[in-house]
């Protein structure tokens, strides 16, 4: 695979992860761009490739904080090297790549997620063992957290975060390695979208993922349920041997859990195990698991409280 057909593939993904995210059928998106759904079902599953015109629709669309435009400009990127390439005298190349879009050498060897909620706070920690398989040592590693209160209705989404941004005081994010604190980088700051550099490194010194080496990093957040909502999404763009996510609720709100999975090639049909549920302390928890997951595969967990009324369907996501 060529590295602009790697582009056009994440990009792909980036769209279908963005319109998982704002709760839309391709039929949905497709009516909010002003194309026909089958150029949208063509162009997720990679036979058709990205135009300048969809994605700056599809970002408009979205309200995806720039990142799918983001993804547009890598892929005219890669295929301007590869038409320069295809007309350029041949030359040794000096190592390959790995198969990943971002020519990232990292492999995600266990993923672990857990969700607690208190009734009013969630909290997130993430635990991830992270294998260096390249030839330079990595340094930093890149995390993100969406929010989306109105699934389905980006415009309402939007105004509502424009008036209630997400912020980094109420997120209170920190990282560790080694036990190590790892110092991080806003790369990108929306009101309802931010990207994070977590960063080897803290004021009193620098611990980088050597090749051949690996290492546990944990990170956790905490956001109130009036932006979290009630579904978590896990989407691997990393090579990953196994994941696992932990849903952790107040027994008494009498929670029920269901989920679903998303490939690039196939709309949204039920996880293939049902997760495991078990009640202890007034807590009921709801765990599940698999094993080497596909590439650009979401999961999709959500939720309701039986015990409580819904007045309004609040949805959220982290990777």
């Amino acid at each position: 695979m060529t590295s602009a057909e790697q582009a056009a593939e994440t990009f792909a993904a980036e769209t279908a992860y963005w319109r998982e995210v704002r709760g839309l059928s391709k039929r949905a998106l497709a009516s909010a761009m002003g194309f026909d759904p089958s150029y949208v079902s063509h162009v997720e599953s990679g036979r058709h490739k990205p135009t300048e015109d969809y994605a700056r629709r599809a970002e408009e669309a979205l309200g995806a904080g720039n990142a799918i435009w983001k993804r547009w400009r890598e892929y005219e990127a890669s295929r301007a090297r590869n038409e320069r390439a295809a007309t350029a005298p041949r030359t040794p190349r000096a190592a390959s790549e790995q198969p990943y879009a971002t020519g990232s050498a990292l492999v995600v060897e266990h993923d672990a997620a857990r969700l607690d909620y208190d009734g009013r706070l969630y909290r997130l920690a993430m635990r991830r063992l992270l294998r260096n398989t390249g030839i330079e040592p990595v340094t930093r590693y890149l995390i993100r957290i969406s929010v989306d209160r109105y699934p389905g209705e980006p415009e309402r989404s939007n105004a509502h975060y424009r008036q209630h941004p997400l912020t980094w005081e109420e997120l209170a994010l920190h990282a560790t390695c080694r036990g190590e604190a790892m110092r991080w980088e806003a790369k990108h700051d929306r009101d309802a979208f931010k990207e994070v550099w977590l960063l080897f490194e803290n004021a009193q010194g620098r611990f980088p993922l050597y090749p051949g080496e690996s290492v546990w990093i944990e990170y956790a957040y905490g956001v109130g349920d009036e932006k979290w909502g009630r579904w978590f999404q896990r989407a691997v763009r990393l090579p990953t041997e196994h994941l696992e996510v932990q849903l952790a609720f107040p027994a008494a709100l009498d929670p029920v859990v269901w989920g679903t999975e998303t490939s690039m090639t196939a709309e949204a049909s039920p996880l293939r195990t049902a997760p495991v549920r078990r009640e202890e302390n007034g807590t009921r928890s709801f765990s599940w698991t698999t094993t080497h997951p596909t590439l650009h595969t979401r999961y999709r967990l959500e939720w309701k409280f039986r015990a409580r009324p819904e007045t309004n369907k609040n949805d959220r996501e982290l990777t």
